[in-house]
């Protein structure tokens, strides 16, 4: 099964295949991703790697967090999932009436 890793601290100009070759030492790499502004399409110097399995992600984490890469020292986690969105946080267009 596969296993989502947050990768955080990276420089701005990292991008998605620096990401993937370098977590691919770890293990298989399913997909590497860079987060970036919506508006200007700049990294937001955090992205997740999602690794084919179990081991490989444990590998990479024990390889990477806390280790220099390009001069910054890389966090490296178990990713959690996604909060889910509040009433106030945004996705609702507003103007309805309050729910009873």
């Amino acid at each position: 099964m596969n296993k989502k890793l947050y990768v955080g601290n990276f420089l701005y100009e990292v991008n998605d295949d620096d990401l993937k070759e370098l977590f691919m030492q770890a293990g298989n790499v399913v997909t590497a991703t860079v987060i970036r502004f919506r508006d200007s399409g700049r990294s937001k110097g955090f992205g997740f790697v999602e690794m084919e399995d179990e081991a490989g992600a444990q590998k990479a984490i024990d390889m990477f967090n806390q280790q220099d890469y390009k001069g910054r020292k890389l966090v490296v986690s178990e990713a959690r999932p996604p909060r889910p969105r509040n009433e106030m946080g945004g996705g609702n267009q507003g103007g309805g009436a309050p729910q009873s």
